[in-house]
């Protein structure tokens, strides 16, 4: 199973990696984001049902389609989860897209850039994460209180206006490198007046890095909530994150429409740590935390497109520029 799974991401990968490089620099229209999405949402789907027969969902041992019932359910609960986590990750891409005024041509290889990084991480971070608690039962505890800290954030924060000026890496971006006023092409260094200078797309990319760590050490333990089985929390997180390059294109002009969701999202935290820390008293059942999590979204998501936001946040400028001249 895990080399299977290990030859279909590689494939999955070269595949992406070819028609973007035969593409070239374009602009992903959204009948080309919705494609893709309904593509690799069609795989995720078709791997569950592998998952499902391979494991004896469809042969006559009860113990069997016991286990490819609860494993299938597990991959499933784990999957939403980790996709709704990164529609919050599409939303931080496109602040930093509108910030430094990333071409719509250029987004395409940033994103591919850093769903790579993602998934490195991810797989890295997954298998130290199921050693610990293999090792210490008691650190479902602390990913417990990490994730009603994070959602108890998150709820505060929701509806705020990041402030990238003040934002420490990017600070420290700018202290290590000298910077391009402007982009030129896809490079990620230029020369301006004979002096070599990082161009912005390479800062986008780094930042996007930083991202990717931020949102892995929310999302790892909120799937630990849901199994502890190394296999389930590695293919739900992948399958997600491999499509999360053309959710962002077919998102990415949709972003106000669900403001509410990040509030959503909080009580999809809050209540997947109260979980991991009532492990011991009662386990909450997979199929519950599915459906509480599907509805959490699902009414958030109406509520979005019922209520209006309160507020539209004003434009952003490459570099914290600030506006001179209202009419242009």
């Amino acid at each position: 199973m895990w080399s299977l799974f290990a030859a279909f991401v590689l494939v999955a990968l070269l595949v992406d990696f070819f028609a973007m490089s035969k593409q070239g620099a374009h602009r992903v229209s959204t009948r080309e984001a919705a494609t893709w999405s309904i593509v690799w949402v069609g795989v995720s789907f078709v791997f569950m049902g592998w998952l499902w027969w391979y494991l004896g969902g469809a042969g006559e041992d009860e113990a069997a389609r016991t286990l490819a019932n609860a494993k299938s359910l597990e991959f499933l609960t784990g999957y939403l989860i980790e996709k709704a986590l990164a529609v919050d990750n599409i939303f931080v891409f496109l602040m930093l897209f509108t910030y430094f005024a990333v071409p719509a041509e250029f987004q395409k290889r940033v994103l591919m850039i850093g769903i790579l990084g993602a998934l490195v991480l991810r797989a890295v971070m997954i298998l130290v994460g199921a050693w610990l608690i293999a090792q210490f039962h008691w650190i479902l505890y602390v990913f417990g209180a990490f994730l009603l800290f994070t959602g108890i954030k998150m709820w505060w924060a929701a509806g705020q206006e990041p402030d990238l000026d003040n934002n420490p890496a990017l600070k420290w971006i700018r202290s290590r490198f000298r910077i391009a006023p402007d982009y030129d092409g896809e490079r990620f260094f230029t020369v301006v007046g004979g002096v070599k200078m990082a161009t912005p797309l390479l800062v986008v990319i780094l930042l996007i890095g930083i991202v990717d760590i931020v949102f892995a050490v929310d999302s790892i333990p909120a799937i630990f909530a849901i199994t502890t089985d190394p296999f389930i929390v590695l293919t739900s997180n992948v399958f997600a994150i491999l499509g999360l390059r053309a959710m962002y294109f077919l998102l990415a002009n949709m972003h106000e429409r669900f403001h509410l969701l990040s509030y959503g999202l909080a009580i999809v935290l809050v209540f997947i740590g109260a979980k991991m820390l009532l492990i011991d008293i009662y386990k909450i059942p997979v199929v519950f935390s599915l459906g509480f999590t599907a509805v959490t979204l699902a009414v958030t998501m109406i509520l979005s497109l019922k209520i209006p936001p309160k507020g539209t946040p004003g434009g952003a400028y490459p570099f914290g520029a600030k506006k001179q001249d209202e009419q242009t």
